[in-house]
């Protein structure tokens, strides 16, 4: 059965995402299942074992992440002993490069504000070697649980679970955090090669209403941050108003928030959009976009800014 794809979304996008065929191609065919394996449990000498078992290749951004090389179904990973035991993690390619981009240090204290169900919170755990301080906080009830979970499978044992309001953070640590992920709850739109149900709840409407949201986020998360600290927003959205819109919203706000570059080795990414009806700065080029159809994953969007 053919993808339906709402008219104004053909309209809104083809001007904004680059080889508009290609990528509305790419999202009749799910990405193969990428995975990355679990350094807190796995010895180095054990890795070999478990990517000849899943036939995998290298990821050429973590020494960790890789792919499978044939299609593969992401359930019946899910089922396997690696899996269970917490040696392996189903994530797409996509979604472990905030965590990368943000970059914490051994012996840091970092904030996941949004962190449900723990795919990244347990990818920063790892790159900190279970050391420091990780805050994996989420507002609802029911994903807490599964992040729960995904945190003890993994074996990370430097994270405290919080469940509050992401708004409250800013007030209650001021100024506390090295640094703070910010992937924010959005429209999905980047998911629809997964999930081609993002279309039902799809609008105009529902992007502004997300974007609310996440600009309350934003500066909760910024003022929660150390001089000196990154913050890296993500989403896994097209829309400008909840990307670009809301890193410019931060920047217009606070002039202390300055806009880093960021490079990921081996992958694509297209320069952030720096004019969209209500914004317009040059600044925003420096934030990244990764489109499905030039890197077989989901389509996400990366900024990473430093409190100066």
């Amino acid at each position: 059965m053919p993808l339906k794809i709402p008219e104004k979304f053909l309209a809104r996008y083809q001007e904004i995402i680059p080889d508009f065929s290609l990528f509305l191609k790419s999202l009749e065919k799910r990405p193969r299942i990428s995975l990355r394996i679990n350094p807190l449990k796995v010895k180095e000498e054990d890795i070999l074992t478990i990517v000849k078992k899943y036939d995998c290749e290298p990821l050429p951004f973590y020494k960790y992440a890789f792919r499978l090389k044939s299609e593969n179904d992401e359930i019946s990973i899910g089922n396997t002993l690696e899996h269970f035991l917490g040696y392996i993690y189903v994530q797409d390619s996509a979604s472990m490069l905030p965590p990368i981009v943000l970059a914490p240090e051994r012996y840091e204290k970092v904030l996941d504000l949004t962190a449900a169900p723990g795919s990244k919170t347990t990818l920063l755990a790892a790159l900190m070697e279970n050391t420091g301080l990780v805050v994996a906080n989420d507002v609802n009830l029911e994903r807490i649980r599964a992040l729960t979970g995904n945190i003890d499978r993994m074996g990370v044992l430097n994270c405290v679970i919080t469940n509050l309001r992401g708004e409250r953070f800013g007030n209650l640590f001021c100024e506390y955090f090295d640094k703070v992920l910010l992937d924010a709850p959005c429209s999905s739109e980047g998911t629809i090669s997964k999930n081609y149900e993002v279309f039902n709840h799809w609008s105009e409407f529902y992007i502004n209403k997300m974007s609310k949201i996440q600009k309350n986020l934003i500066i909760s998360a910024f003022k929660s941050l150390k001089k000196g600290g990154i913050l890296v927003y993500s989403t896994c959205t097209f829309a400008p108003e909840e990307n670009e819109g809301v890193v410019n919203f931060l920047l217009q706000k606070y002039p202390n928030a300055y806009l880093e570059e960021i490079t990921i080795h081996g992958i694509k990414t297209s320069p952030g959009i720096t004019a969209w009806r209500d914004f317009q700065n040059e600044e925003l080029k420096k934030c990244v976009r990764l489109y499905p159809h030039y890197n077989e994953c989901e389509g996400f969007f990366i900024s990473k800014i430093r409190k100066i």
